[in-house]
C-alpha cells in the first residue's frame, strides 16, 4: 500500500505530478466519507493521526494507535472499503505532548509512541523532533532535530519489524506556524528557504548515514516545508506559485523526494493543484472538513428550530457553548479578544477548535437528538434555501442527516482529488 507514496517522486520528476490527500481527522463521520470516496473511486486513502490527538497514553480521543486503526478498519469494513486502499499515518510524532518534561524522558515517552504506531500497522511516520523540552530552546538546531528523528526512526523500524508488518516510509522536517492554525489575522507567510530546506536534507542524511540507518533514508519520501499557505482563526493565505519557485526547485537536487504541505485547508482548487504541480504532492486537511461538518450540523440546528414543534432553538449550538465555557482549556489561549468576539470564534473560526469537543456525551445526545428530529421528515424547500442551499435538491425526499453529512464532507475531498489527479492519471489507482 506505500507503494502509492513511493511513486510521488518519480511522478514529479517525470513531468506528471500527482498527489495524495491526507485525511487529518478522527471524526467518524469524517472517516466514513474519506473511505466511502475512496471505495466509490477505487482508490487509495491517506489517513492521519497526530501526536496529541492519538498516542500510547491515548490521546485527546482517549485512543491509542491500535484503537485507532481498528476504528478505521472497521468503518472501512462496514464501508465496503477494500483494506488495500487504506493507508495509516502517523502526523508530527515526536516529543510534542511531552515537551514540559527533560528531553530524555520526552524523548522516551515519544519512543513508546512511535513504536505503538509502527507496531500498529501506520505505514507512513511523520518524525517531528524540532521542538525544544523543558530548559531548551523553543526550537531546536538542525543537528539535535535530525539526531532525534534517527533515534525514532530506529524505534519505528524495530516495532514494525517485531509485528511483520511492512517497513514504515518516513517524513522528516516540520512547518511555522503549528499545526492547526494560526491564532491571529495573517498577512502573508514567508515559504521556507531553499537553503534550510536544503539543510534538513543534508543533515538527516548525514546523522542517518552515521547511525548506521542508510535503509530508513532511504525510505525518507517527503519533507515538511511551509509553501506560503496558512489559515488563521479569521483568514486565509492563498498559495502563490511564483513566489515558492525558489523552494520547489529543491526537489530538483533531491529526486527521490516530494514535500508535504500542512495547513492546506481552504485553499480551493486552483491552489491545491498548483501546489501538486510544484512538488508539493502531500496535502494535509483537517480542519476544514469538520468546519464542513459543524456548518452543515449548524444548519441542521436551525431547521430543527423552524421545523419540529418541540425542538427550542438552537439546541445544538447551546449545547456546545455550554461545553466549551464548561471546559475552555482546547480553544481560550487561541481565541483573544472580548467576551463576544470570543464567543463567535468558539463557533465559527476557521481552525474548527469546536472539533475536540464532538466527543463530549452532551453534545453528542444533542447531535443524536436532532438526528433523530430530522430523519425521514421532508423539509420544505425554503427552508434549504434560507439555511444550506447547497442541499435543496433535498427538498424532494425524505431527509437522511447523516447521508447530507457525508455528502458534504465528500464535496470537499472531492476538490483535493480534482487537485491531486490530473486527467491523464499515471498513478495506479489499486495498490496492494
Amino acid at each position: 500500500m506505500t507503494a502509492v507514496l513511493d511513486h510521488l517522486a518519480a511522478l514529479h520528476r517525470d513531468g506528471s505530478p500527482q498527489g495524495i490527500t491526507s485525511v487529518c481527522s478522527a471524526h467518524p463521520l469524517v472517516l466514513r466519507a474519506a473511505l466511502r470516496h475512496a471505495r466509490d473511486r477505487g482508490k487509495p486513502v491517506l489517513i492521519e493521526a497526530t501526536c496529541n490527538q492519538v498516542n500510547h497514553r491515548g490521546g485527546y480521543t482517549g485512543m491509542t494507535p491500535a484503537d485507532f486503526a481498528a476504528l478505521v478498519h472497521r468503518i472501512a469494513a462496514e464501508e465496503g472499503c477494500p483494506a488495500g486502499l487504506v493507508l495509516l499515518g502517523g502526523d508530527h510524532l515526536g516529543p510534542n505532548p511531552w515537551r514540559h518534561l527533560p528531553a530524555e524522558a520526552a524523548m522516551a515517552e515519544a519512543g513508546r509512541m512511535v513504536a505503538a504506531y509502527a507496531g500498529a500497522g501506520f505505514g507512513k511516520i511523520h518524525l517531528d523532533a524540532s521542538m525544544g523540552c523543558a530548559g531548551e530552546p523553543a526550537a531546536l538546531d538542525d543537528l539535535t532535530t535530525a539526531r532525534r528523528a534517527a533515534r525514532l526512526a530506529q524505534v519505528a523500524d524495530d516495532a514494525a519489524q517485531a509485528a511483520g508488518a511492512a517497513m514504515p516510509r518516513f517524513v522528516i522536517g516540520t512547518e511555522v506556524p503549528p499545526p492547526g492554525g494560526a491564532d491571529h489575522v495573517l498577512d502573508g507567510i514567508v515559504p521556507t528557504s531553499p537553503e534550510a530546506a536544503r539543510r534538513t536534507i543534508a543533515i538527516h542524511r548525514e546523522v542517518f548515514s552515521a547511525a548506521g540507518l542508510d535503509d530508513a533514508f532511504g525510505r525518507v519520501l517527503a519533507v515538511v516545508v511551509q509553501p506560503g499557505v496558512e489559515f488563521g482563526n479569521h483568514n486565509v493565505i492563498a498559495y502563490d506559485s511564483a513566489t515558492a519557485q525558489p523552494l520547489a526547485a529543491v526537489l530538483r537536487d533531491a529526486p527521490q523526494l516530494v514535500f508535504e504541505a500542512h495547513s492546506t485547508d481552504y485553499q480551493g482548487v486552483a491552489a491545491l493543484a498548483a501546489l501538486v504541480r510544484d512538488g508539493f504532492a502531500i496535502l494535509k486537511v483537517g480542519p476544514e472538513l469538520t468546519f464542513v461538518l459543524r456548518e452543515t450540523l449548524y444548519a441542521l440546528d436551525l431547521i430543527a428550530a423552524e421545523l419540529l414543534p418541540d425542538y427550542g432553538s438552537r439546541r445544538l449550538r447551546d449545547a456546545v457553548e455550554a461545553q466549551m465555557l464548561a471546559s475552555p482549556d482546547h480553544w481560550q489561549r487561541h481565541y483573544g479578544g472580548d467576551p463576544a468576539q470570543q464567543r463567535l470564534l468558539r463557533h465559527y473560526s476557521l481552525s474548527d477548535r469546536v472539533r475536540y469537543y464532538w466527543v463530549q456525551p452532551a453534545i453528542e445526545a444533542a447531535v443524536a437528538a436532532l438526528v433523530a428530529g430530522l430523519r425521514g421528515r421532508q423539509v420544505p424547500l425554503p427552508l434549504w434555501r434560507q439555511f444550506l442551499p447547497d442541499a435543496a435538491d433535498l427538498a424532494a425526499a425524505p431527509l437522511d442527516p447523516q447521508a447530507l453529512l457525508i455528502r458534504r464532507v465528500t464535496a470537499c475531498l472531492a476538490g483535493y482529488d480534482a487537485a491531486c489527479t490530473p486527467k491523464d492519471e499515471r498513478m495506479i489507482h489499486h495498490v496492494a
